[in-house]
């Protein structure tokens, strides 16, 4: 009945608002991606992007109708919350004359026929995909990856002739959404023929600390550097594809870059922060899947000036029959790119035992079966100076790992 009831009132929004809807979907990158776009937006219009992990039909729903967070767990809380957003959305219906004029929301999947209830619901204008794992996540529920890929594609197929759909060019399977929609398309990416090319990145580090990275963007013969103040080539695609949306908007290369300059993640999706013993911690502590953890052992490894790279890691979930491969694999991966590995939880012990088979020594291994057990030893483990990669799905709670290991 809730889900109805909110449902109803968010489509009756869109009706009476008619904003615009740019939805962002992938396997990897859709949360960054979604605050990059709103980064950009926000220097030209009026705009609202989803929080948290809002991207189901209810969560895009109550997006819609406000500017929400997920909803309270305890009960009367989470009673006053839902009557607030009821009422209010009511009271607005009838009475406000302003809204943003555009929406960035997150649209998930994870079962058959998500995407087409979304679609239904909350019909976009544009259309971003970021990337598409070989494992995804979610993927349990559906017979295999490519059944999944074939659900995200609905969203590109949804969008109207006068639509956009903006797709990484260095994913062949994202990039192939191109044959599958009526609407404009424009490729962003490291690629040659990206619409929006991306040249090269660098890190910048102050004090031999990470602090950001520059790279160049190439489009219609024009050449712009661009500054982050956050780190990994991830951050480069989504900076890229709100790139792309801002051009779409009307917006100059010079405007969008001086607004990307604000962009920020959020916490638990790849920031610094400083560490005890006078580490920092690259906390990418909210969330995991193969090709997530692949990245982030990639940016770890990649920086410079680091006395010893520390990756903490534990179960990535929601990837059914493809789990024990996927954690021996990333442990076989991370063998060559980690100075000390510390491993948490039954699936995480796999992790462990692929960096073994890939030569890793035991003495630069630790394991441990619980977030909780692991806590008390952490001091022991971590040395002056190093950089310390936290990263889990969130069931994990590997935030107890950050809160624990971060300067105080």
């Amino acid at each position: 009945m809730l889900l109805s009831l909110v449902q109803s009132l968010a489509t009756k929004t869109l009706k009476k608002f008619q904003p615009g809807i740019i939805a962002v979907t992938g396997s990897v990158g859709k949360t960054s991606t979604k605050e990059a776009i709103y980064t950009v937006l926000s220097a030209d219009r009026k705009v609202r992007c989803s929080r948290e992990n809002l991207n189901n039909t209810l969560g895009v729903g109550l997006t819609i109708l406000g500017d929400y967070n997920r909803p309270p767990e305890e009960m009367f809380k989470k009673i006053f919350f839902w009557y607030s957003v009821i009422v209010r959305a009511h009271l607005e219906l009838r009475f406000k004359k302003t809204y943003p004029e555009l929406l960035v929301l997150e649209y998930g999947v994870d079962r058959p026929g998500d995407m087409d209830e979304l679609v239904r619901l909350y019909p976009p204008q544009i259309a971003v995909v970021t990337a598409l794992s070989d494992i995804p996540p979610h993927v349990e529920f559906f017979a295999s990856p490519d059944e999944l890929y074939k659900e995200k594609e609905k969203l590109v197929r949804a969008l109207p002739a006068t639509g956009f759909a903006i797709l990484n060019h260095d994913d062949e399977v994202v990039r192939e959404m191109r044959e599958a929609t009526r609407a404009h398309t424009m490729a962003y990416g490291f690629g040659e023929d990206a619409q929006v090319g991306v040249i090269g990145y660098e890190y910048l580090y102050t004090n031999y600390v990470p602090r950001g990275m520059t790279f160049k963007i190439n489009y219609d013969g024009k050449m712009m550097p661009f500054t982050l103040n956050v780190l990994g080539k991830p951050q480069v695609y989504s900076a890229s594809a709100a790139v792309a949306v801002g051009l779409i908007f009307g917006m100059n290369l010079v405007k969008i870059a001086r607004a990307l300059e604000g962009y920020t993640v959020m916490e638990g999706r790849g920031n610094f922060i400083p560490g005890i013993k006078y580490s920092y911690i690259f906390d990418s502590s909210y969330n995991a899947s193969p090709d997530s953890m692949d990245m982030a052992l990639e940016t770890l490894h990649e920086l410079e000036s680091v006395k010893r790279r520390v990756a903490i890691l534990g179960d990535m979930l929601e990837i059914g029959t493809y789990s024990t491969e996927a954690h021996l694999a990333l442990g076989r991966y991370a063998a060559g790119r980690v100075d000390r590995l510390i491993v948490i939880g039954a699936r995480g012990a796999f992790i462990g035992e692929g960096a073994q088979e890939a030569g890793m020594q035991p003495d630069r291994l630790t394991v441990f079966y619980t977030t909780e057990e692991a806590l008390p030893h952490l001091d022991a483990l971590i040395e002056e100076g190093d950089c310390v990669l936290v990263k889990a799905s969130h069931a994990m709670h590997f935030e107890k790992i950050v809160e624990e290991i971060k300067f105080k």
